[in-house]
């Protein structure tokens, strides 16, 4: 179970890079203080994306055009909001050289900060079985069948240089 947590938040990280295509998910777990709440985008707008660099939102309620603009400004992703009466667009610009490397960094940052956590997981279900296979709930074999499947074996990889 907390294996499918630390995957899934993975998943949902990494949806919310900004790269130069536009993704509803860039936006869609953005904090919008709205009816006296703090409440997600995807609860108070429908978000899509009309073209290959543009994300088109249309708030349920036009009253939260303003709340939902704040929130985007004030959000991390970098995308400056233009409103246009009960919509907000939100152009996504061409990637540089240099945003696609903090790009790669800042992924690459993600990516073993879920490694970490998965092992942490690992760590935990198999200290877990041991402690089965102690008070005598778990085999041998049992114990051996879950030790390959948390702890497959590295492949053997051929390395040309």
């Amino acid at each position: 179970m907390a294996m499918e947590k630390s995957v899934d938040f993975m998943v949902h990280e990494f949806a919310a890079v900004r790269t130069g295509k536009a993704s509803p998910g860039l936006v869609e777990n953005v904090d919008v203080q709205a009816y006296g709440s703090t409440m997600k985008l995807k609860q108070l707008a429908l978000i899509t994306t009309p073209e290959p660099r543009l994300l088109v939102v249309q708030p349920f309620d036009a009253g939260t055009v303003r709340d939902i603009e704040k929130a985007l400004n004030e959000s991390r992703i970098g995308i400056t909001p233009s409103v246009d009466g009960k919509i907000i667009r939100l152009p996504i610009p061409e990637l540089s050289e240099e945003r696609r490397k903090d790009l790669v960094r800042s992924l690459g940052k993600m990516a073993e900060e879920a490694r970490v956590r998965v092992r942490g997981n690992r760590r935990t279900a198999l200290d877990e079985a041991k402690k089965l296979k102690a008070s005598g709930t778990l085999t041998e074999a049992t114990l051996l069948l879950l030790l390959n499947f948390l702890c497959p074996p590295e492949p053997k990889i051929k390395r040309y240089r």
